[in-house]
């Protein structure tokens, strides 16, 4: 049987890469299930810095989620008296990871594909990829994949993507900061391998505390917030990496980061 996720460490980066170019890498839960297994394993190696999102093949990053009619007509059947759909189980897993995640985004990403970009915290992209919701098209709506759109994209571009259902090039997506950097696709790896080795000479100690507490004080209020960054900053100065930062700033070199 073919993988539907591929997983593959690349020095001290984790690729990960859906696998069904078939059906345009659609979500399923073999997907959803094999990307938090491999997010699950590369927060448990300390040698690991970051993790890349992909697809595989140059026309889709993710179409969204696998829409096959069910016997009643629907689209895909979901228990509302269970909160525990497998979209929403990968999307909180993608959003607590404390490891930099980088959507490579090789193709269309569109629907719950483009609610994957959008649960990454940078995103390089094919400038001519088409990103956005079409849901609207089928009569539904992004729901699951609402509260990242919500923090990604402005608000007046995000109500014309839901209520048109038309995509925008990823290329228009810098615009909007949507998208992190959008590039000719005989260049997305290198700008990718660019972008990594600004992320991956850095402190991993100080990234992975501090994406666990960027993601506290989302869901804070100001005042909340001020009374717990003084406790996440004293905490942060006691590790060995931040010891080691100061060593190497007072000392003019370059500091050796234990992840510590």
């Amino acid at each position: 049987m073919t993988e539907t996720v591929i997983v593959e460490r690349r020095d001290t980066v984790i690729w990960i890469s859906i696998n069904r170019p078939d059906r345009r890498n659609a979500l399923n839960e073999s997907v959803a299930s094999g990307i938090i297994a491999a997010l699950d394993d590369a927060e448990a190696n300390t040698e690991i810095r970051a993790v890349v999102l992909t697809g595989v093949g140059e026309k889709a990053f993710c179409a969204g989620g696998d829409l096959q009619l069910q016997a009643d007509g629907t689209p895909f059947t979901i228990n509302e008296a269970d909160p525990r759909h497998y979209v929403a189980a990968l999307l909180r897993r993608m959003d607590r990871c404390r490891l930099p995640l980088i959507a490579r985004v090789n193709g269309h990403a569109l629907a719950g594909g483009l609610g994957l970009v959008c649960a990454c915290d940078l995103v390089v992209a094919r400038e001519d990829a088409l990103i956005g919701v079409t849901e609207v098209k089928v009569g539904l709506f992004p729901a699951m994949i609402l509260p990242f759109l919500l923090r990604t994209t402005p608000h007046r571009r995000l109500m014309e993507m839901c209520l048109t259902g038309e995509p925008i090039t990823a290329a228009e997506g810098v615009i909007d900061a949507i998208v992190n950097y959008a590039v000719p696709a005989a260049e997305l790896d290198s700008k990718l391998a660019w972008l990594l080795d600004r992320i991956t000479d850095k402190s991993p100690t100080g990234i992975r505390l501090g994406k666990q507490g960027l993601a506290k004080i989302r869901e804070m209020s100001t005042d909340v917030a001020l009374e717990y960054a003084p406790f996440m900053l004293a905490n942060m100065a006691r590790t060995k990496d931040a010891r080691e930062g100061f060593r190497a700033f007072n000392e003019k070199r370059s500091p050796n980061w234990t992840g510590e």
